[in-house]
C-alpha cells in the first residue's frame, strides 16, 4: 500500500527545510510571547528582548524553561498574548492544587491545530470513507474536541459519542458499523471484555483501527488489543498546554510517533541537570509550540520520559519519532529506596496470556517498610482449574515482576470484573502510604 499523506511536502520535508521553518517560526513565537507579561519577564531576565534577538535554533537553549507550575502562577491571563475578543476557545485542565492550567486559542490556533491531527489521521491509513467513533470526553479537555475536528476536515462520518456508557458505545459500533475509534487503551481493553454480554459479538462490527492515548501503555498492551480485536491499534502523544493530541502520532508503519516538527520543537534532556542530550537518549520530552498565537508555550518540561530515534522511518516522513512514553518524572514509585516506574510493571504483566485485561498497583506500609502489591485480573477458566495451576501462574508473574524491577512484589489473582473500571483515563497506582 502506498504511503498516505496529508502534506507530503512539509511531511518530507528535508531536514535544512524543517530547521529553517523552525527558526523562522520560532521568531515569530517569541515576538507572541513577548505580549504576555510572564514571558515578557522571564525573557528579559537572560537579554531576549525581541525576536531578532533569535538567531539560531541553538539559542533555543538561552530560554528558561516553562514548567506547569509557571502555568499555574499564570492563571488565568498570564500567558494570554491576544486580547479576549479575539479568544475563538478556551480549554483547562485541573490538578492537585485545584488551580487550574489554562490555554488559550485564537481562530487560527484552532485551524493550525486541526490540520496537524487531520495530518495525523491520515497518516494511519484512515479516510474520508472511515466511520469514526469519538469516546473522549469533550469539554474542557482537549482530547475530545482535537480528534474531533481533525476527523472532520479529513471527511471522516463522525459520532461524537464521548466516554463512559459501555452498552451505548457497543450498540453505536454495531448500528453504525464503526470502523474507527478515538480511546484509552484500558477502555478498549474493558469493552472487549463486555462484548457478548448483550449478543453483540466482534463479529457483528466493522472496527478496523484504533487511536489510543491519553495513558501511558506498553507496546505489550497494544498487542494484546490488536490481537483481541483484530484492529491496528496507533499510539499518539499529545498534553493540554500544547494543544492536546496531534503533538505526535505513529503512520502506518507502527514504530513509533512522528513529531510534527514544524510546529514544535522537540528536546530531551536530564530531568534532574537539564541538560540537553542526544537522540536516543533517554530523558524528559521538552516541547516548544510554533504555531499557536493566543498562550505561546516555550520549553514546556512535560515530565514524560521517552527518547527520539536518531534514524529515519520507512514511511518516508523527515520528522523524527518519539518513543512510547516510558514514564513520568513525577509518578515514578520508591519502594524501600527502589525505583519503579508502572510502565515497567505493566510491560511484564500483559505479555503473560493468562492476564486479562485489567490490573492495579497497590503500595502501602506494613511497619516501616513499603509493600507493593500488583492485583491483576486473570481468564475466568483459570478460577475453575487446580489451585497449584493459579500458584504456578502467580509465582511466575512475581519472577517475571522480580527480574524487571529488582523487588519481590506481593500478587493477587482476581476474576474479571473485580477490579474497578476506568472510562476515562485509567488509575493505575493506589498510594495509601502515609504523607508525611
Amino acid at each position: 500500500m502506498a504511503t498516505p499523506f496529508w502534506n507530503k511536502e512539509i511531511e518530507t520535508a528535508e531536514r535544512s527545510r524543517l530547521e529553517q521553518l523552525q527558526r523562522e517560526r520560532l521568531r515569530t513565537t517569541i515576538g507572541w510571547a513577548l505580549r504576555t507579561p510572564f514571558y515578557r519577564k522571564k525573557l528579559a531576565q537572560v537579554g531576549i528582548k525581541a525576536p531578532d534577538d533569535i538567531r539560531s535554533l541553538e539559542d533555543l537553549q538561552r530560554i528558561p524553561y516553562t514548567t506547569k507550575d509557571d502555568l499555574r502562577l499564570s492563571f488565568p491571563r498570564g500567558l494570554l498574548a491576544v486580547e479576549m475578543k479575539e479568544v475563538l476557545r478556551v480549554h483547562s485542565s485541573s490538578g492537585t492544587t485545584g488551580i487550574p492550567t489554562v490555554i488559550y486559542f485564537a481562530r487560527d490556533d484552532v485551524d493550525n491545530w486541526t490540520d496537524l491531527l487531520a495530518r495525523s489521521i491520515v497518516a494511519t491509513g484512515a479516510t474520508d470513507s472511515d466511520i469514526f467513533q469519538n469516546m473522549m470526553t469533550y469539554g474542557m479537555f482537549t482530547g475530545g474536541l482535537g480528534l474531533h475536528y481533525g476527523a472532520e476536515r479529513v471527511g471522516m462520518t463522525v459520532i461524537p459519542i464521548g466516554g463512559g456508557n459501555t452498552k451505548r458505545q457497543i450498540q453505536t459500533m454495531k448500528d453504525f458499523q464503526t470502523t474507527v475509534v478515538h480511546i484509552t487503551p484500558s477502555y478498549l481493553l474493558h469493552i472487549h471484555s463486555r462484548l457478548g454480554e448483550d449478543g453483540i459479538e466482534r463479529r457483528d462490527l466493522a472496527l478496523r483501527k484504533a487511536f489510543i492515548g491519553a495513558e501511558p501503555h506498553s507496546e505489550n498492551t497494544r498487542r494484546k488489543l490488536q490481537d483481541l480485536l483484530g484492529i491496528d491499534a496507533y499510539n499518539s502523544y499529545g498534553l493540554s498546554e500544547l494543544n492536546g493530541p496531534g503533538v505526535a502520532f505513529e503512520c502506518v508503519c507502527k514504530k513509533d510517533m512522528h513529531v510534527w516538527e514544524d510546529a514544535y520543537i522537540a528536546e530531551i534532556i536530564d530531568p534532574k541537570t537539564g541538560e540537553v542530550l542526544q537522540d536516543g537518549a533517554q530523558g524528559e520530552l521538552v516541547l516548544t509550540n510554533l504555531v499557536r498565537r493566543a498562550t505561546p508555550i516555550l520549553r514546556y518540561r512535560t515530565r514524560d520520559l521517552a527518547f527520539l530515534h536518531p534514524e529515519g522511518c520507512d514511511c518516508g516522513r523527515t520528522h523524527r519519532r518519539l518513543s512510547r512514553i516510558l514514564g513520568r518524572t513525577d509518578d515514578m514509585l520508591i519502594i524501600n529506596g527502589v525505583n519503579v516506574f508502572p510502565s515497567q510493571i505493566e510491560e511484564k504483566i500483559m505479555k503473560i496470556p493468562e492476564v486479562a485485561t485489567n490490573y492495579q498497583i497497590h503500595v502501602d506500609k506494613k511497619g516501616s517498610l513499603d509493600r507493593l502489591t500488583v492485583k491483576v485480573e486473570i481468564y475466568p477458566k483459570l478460577f475453575l482449574g487446580e489451585v497449584a495451576r493459579l500458584e504456578a501462574l502467580k509465582h511466575r508473574i512475581v519472577e517475571e515482576l522480580r527480574a524487571s524491577i529488582v523487588i519481590t512484589p506481593g500478587v493477587e489473582l482476581h476474576e474479571p470484573g473485580a477490579l474497578p473500571v476506568f472510562e476515562g483515563k485509567a488509575k493505575r497506582v493506589v498510594d495509601e502510604r502515609p504523607k508525611d
